[in-house]
Order: C-alpha cells, then structure tokens, then sequence
C-alpha cells in the first residue's frame, strides 16, 4: 500500500541567529514550542544559509538552486524564471497557500506557485492594497500608523515598542491568516502551507507587554574577541555604516538591542505554539521545517546586520518535525543548507524528479547518514565585491574579493570564530583544499565571474569612506 504524502508546513522567521534556542543551548531565551520541536523532531545543527541576505536566501531556498545558478546575489533581480518549490508542489496534488514576507523579485506581490496568498512585505505604503496586512490595519482603525514593522532610518536599529497592539501585530497576523487557511482548506489534498514571520528582523520591535520580556543587564555583552576588526569583511564596514552604527560602541545599547531581539523570537515562539495547536490530529502527518533565510550579527565583531560569513549571520536555525521519518530528540551536526528544503518537501510529497536541486540532499538521508557531501557552501554578492564561503563541520574557508583576503577557522578548536587560521603553515593544505572546493564548484558551473584560470581573479580593492556620514541610507516609507 501507497504511503499518503503528508502535509507539509514551512515556517520561517527572518534574520534569526542559530543560537536562539533554548533547548539547543541557550540558558537564557524561552522558546517553549521551539524546544517541543527540537523534542520530537530532528534538529539541523550546523545549517547554513545559501546567502546571507534575505532575498537570494529566499530564491534559493524556493528554487533549490544556490545563487550563482539562478544569477540572484543581493535584494534584487532582474528576472526568476526557474520552477518553484510551490509549483512543484502543485503538480503533485497539493494545496499551496502562502502567508507574510515572500521578498520575491522582481515583483515581491506573484503568486510563484502559490494557489493563494495571504500578503504582507516590509516597506509598503499604509495605503497599500496589494498589501493584505496594511489592510488589514486600515480596517481596524490603525491606518495611521506608517511603519507598522517600526521606525526605519536613523531608528532601524534602536530597539522600540510597537506601535501595534498584541493582537494587530504582524506576527499575531501572519499566525491568525495561516490558522484561517487550516481551518478552511480543502481536506481532499495534501497542503503546503508557508507561514513567514519579518520578525525578529530590523527594526528590533513587539508589542507590550512582550517588550518587557527580558532587560538589558540579563545580556551578556556582545562577543568582540581581541583584534577582532581583523575577522571583518568591506561588507560589515559597509552595513555598519548604512545602518548607523559606524559611529561609536555603546555597549548598554548593544545589550538592549539583544533583549528586544530575543523578546521578538518569544513572541514568535508564542504564536507557533498557537499554529501547532492548530495543526490539530494533522500534527502528525505533516512534515514541519521550521528555519529562518538568515541570521544577525546583533553587535558581534561590532557588527550588525547579515552580509557576513561568520557563524552569527550565516548559520540558522533547521528543525524537521515529521514522526513517520525522522527520529524525535537527534540532533545532526552534519552541514546542511536551506537547498536542503526543496529535495526534502519533493521526496516526501513522492516526487521522483527533483534533480533541479544540484546541491541540495534530502535532510532525511542526512538524518540517517546516508550522504556524502562533507561541504556546504555560501555567496553574497559578486564581482569586485563577492563574499564566498566552503563550510565543513569542523573547518570554514572565507574569500572576499573586496578585501581580497581569506579567513580560515577551525571551528573544533575556536567555535567562536575568534582566530584567523588563513596561511598559517599547519593549515595551508586544509585552506587549499577548501579553496579548490570553491573554485571547483563554480568551474563546474561555468560560473566563471571571480575566477582567473584555477584562482580568484583580483580586483581592485573596495574601500568604506572614513565620513561617518557617507553611506547613511534613508528606508522612510513611501506615504
């Protein structure tokens, strides 16, 4: 007898950092529902995103082909002709509904596969009515509010309430329309539900009393290692100085920023619990991936922002809830990547031809070690400003054309990231061999952009202005 293919819900938060879970480590955060899944489910502990920037993240992840392939480098593109995950879906049978940020590009408003879309994207007019969410708020007397996801610009960073009410909030509404569709969706076909949260992505906001959740003198101080200027990329120059935070070191700040952050990721955690109470006798015959596209360096380094290889924007969160396959309470530290997703929704939906994903591997025969891929890779950008990165479990190659520079870290002995091991005579063979991996990838590919022959090709050099007010970027919203 046929197995039934099960449901399948994605969840996905935006800039949430691999290390914001309780039952994964972190003593201070409370992540109830998290954890429950991490309990019965298999989680992916060494996930790494395809780039870490939302919308090359997103493609990626919905196309299961990595940024070089589909041409998708930074929040914007020209074009995406490539099948989704959603369509593929549909050919198998099944209900597609999607609810809150896609970022797809060039329109962030297509349908790409879904039967149906519950919309809600980050910079829109108040006026909107593409915009279901600006809607939304326009019916319940909250149309004056301009920047319902918070105060942009010069604030982007600040940590503040918002200016909703718990219930009107964003992330209560992405919870309310995904329980809607479950309620009212066709019980004859298999769904796809993709539920997307912008928080705890920038600007650092939730509603009281969630905003009192945890206080600044809980948190520790960010991780800033001696000579840790020395672990920096142009692309951390760079957003630090378009997001204001260039200018200064405020250690309180940088604290109070993380308790509004993790106030944010609990808030979230709340609502999954509702969306998984909603989920009710399907519980277990849906298969449940819950990621985020990327993380958030929250002051590390004295950084901010995603653009960066190191571990705190590059790596995610990736647990599968799914009893009939994968087992309750393994964690696998084997490297993965959100092209993971597409190879593991098709094989379970019981599609024999998923072969577009070049790279991604089905995260159950990963579960079950039934793979041989030791190597996980990562781009940002191009040309004279790309940013690549080779991930083993216990070794990390990083290359800036910008900088024209390489960071090894050997991840078994400094986890942290704290030490440059590039060029260091008892790591040159590991720092070539992960440097051809790279360079052979896209050869391959014929992607031949940072290449020179069997090296990267070298630009010039790329430099951050030292006018602290060159750069500073303006994100007001249209009305």
């Amino acid at each position: 007898m046929t197995e039934s293919p099960p449901n399948i819900l994605l969840i996905t938060t935006d800039q949430q950092r691999f290390d914001t879970i309780a039952a994964l480590g972190n003593p201070l955060i409370q992540t109830p529902n998290l954890d429950r899944l991490v309990q019965e489910g298999t989680a992916f502990t060494h996930c790494y995103t395809p780039s870490p920037v939302c919308v090359p993240a997103r493609h990626a992840l919905a196309t299961g082909l990595p940024p070089h392939q589909i041409t998708c480098f930074d929040n914007t593109v020209d074009e995406m002709p490539f099948p989704s995950l959603m369509e593929r879906l549909q050919t198998q049978g099944y209900q597609t509904h999607g609810v809150g940020k896609m970022h797809f590009s060039p329109d962030p408003w297509q349908n790409w596969g879904f039967d149906n879309r519950d919309m809600s994207e980050e910079i829109q007019e108040i006026t909107s009515d593409k915009d279901d969410f600006c809607r939304f708020l326009r019916e319940n007397n909250y149309g004056h509010v301009k920047e319902p996801h918070g105060l942009r610009s010069e604030m982007y960073y600040l940590p503040q309430p918002s200016q909703l009410p718990e219930n009107l909030h964003n992330t209560a509404w992405v919870t309310d329309r995904s329980l809607d569709f479950l309620k009212q969706r066709d019980k004859d076909r298999p769904f796809f539900l993709w539920s997307s949260f912008i928080k705890p992505h920038p600007p650092f906001e939730v509603p009281t009393p969630w905003n009192k959740c945890y206080r600044a003198t809980e948190m520790l101080p960010p991780f800033r290692p001696e000579g840790f200027e020395k672990l920096l990329s142009y692309w951390n120059h760079y957003q630090n100085r378009y997001k204001y935070r260039g200018n200064g070191y405020d250690e309180m700040l940088v604290r109070t920023m993380k308790a509004v952050y993790y106030s944010c990721i609990t808030f979230i955690d709340y609502h999954l619990g509702r969306i998984l109470e909603g989920l009710g006798k399907d519980i277990d015959n849906t298969l449940i991936i819950f990621t985020s596209d990327h993380g958030e360096l929250l002051g590390d380094y004295g950084s901010f922002g995603k653009r960066s290889m190191l571990d705190a924007a590059a790596r995610v969160p990736m647990i599968v809830r799914y009893p009939k396959k994968f087992s309750a309470g393994k964690q696998i530290e084997t490297p993965t990547t959100l092209l993971d997703i597409w190879p593991t929704c098709l094989s379970l939906a019981g599609s024999s031809n998923w072969s577009t994903s070049k790279e991604g591997q089905n995260l159950l025969d990963v579960a079950e070690g039934n793979t041989n891929r030791d190597t996980v890779f990562s781009q940002f950008s191009f040309g004279a400003k790309g940013l690549y990165a080779a991930i083993m479990q216990n070794l990390k190659y990083i290359y800036s054309a910008a900088d024209n520079k390489e960071w090894l870290f050997d991840l078994r002995l400094d986890p942290n990231e704290s030490h440059n091991f590039a060029n260091n005579p008892s790591y040159i063979s590991r720092q070539e061999k992960l440097k051809s991996k790279l360079i052979q990838r896209f050869a391959k590919d014929g992607y031949a952009d940072p290449l020179e022959g069997e090296d990267w090709r070298i630009f010039p050099p790329s430099l951050v202005s030292d006018n602290p007010d060159e750069l500073l970027l303006f994100q007001d919203p249209c009305a």
